[in-house]
């Protein structure tokens, strides 16, 4: 049999005492009816964890239905590829930013990870910061988003 830890502990004099007036039966009930009742509690945990995880996952799923921010589906910040692909094709919406990098920047057919395209991305990087973008690193790509880095054209500036 397991045995259960109490929250306390019963030194030699407290057992000797206990035995001498013959309530060390009482003693070991009491320790199994603490034993049951954390097992309980501990299934209990058991149960709550998986109640908790599944109540988390409802709360997140209508933050992952409302999509936020420039990698959304329909490309709300029209953002610009970094490095710019050779295979990639030329949208008709192209913002500005996106020419002017290409012209600077020549597109590139070295895949990423491959020694030809790194100088091609930090060229990129620098041209679209030096045009007043900003860099997104892309962690989770998709069929809409497949580069890695991509450059948010700068927000025009209103004024009165």
């Amino acid at each position: 049999m397991k045995r259960c830890f109490l929250h306390f502990v019963a030194n030699e004099e407290t057992i000797r005492i206990l035995t001498q007036q013959n309530e060390l039966e009482h003693h070991t009930t009491m320790k199994q009816f603490i034993c049951q009742h954390r097992k309980i509690v501990q299934y209990f945990g058991y149960l709550l964890l998986p109640i908790a995880g599944f109540w988390l996952i409802l709360l997140a799923m209508p933050a992952q239905a409302n999509c936020e921010g420039c990698l959304c589906p329909g490309d709300p910040c029209r953002l610009c590829p970094l490095p710019a692909m050779e295979s990639d094709t030329v949208r008709s919406d192209e913002p500005e930013i996106c020419a002017r990098i290409r012209a600077r920047v020549a597109p590139t057919s070295a895949q990423p990870g491959a020694n030809d395209y790194f100088p091609s991305l930090d060229q990129s990087v620098a041209a679209c910061v030096g045009e007043g973008g900003d860099v997104i690193r892309n962690r989770r790509r998709s069929e809409e988003f497949p580069s890695r880095f991509y450059c948010k054209p700068p927000a025009p500036v209103i004024t009165r």
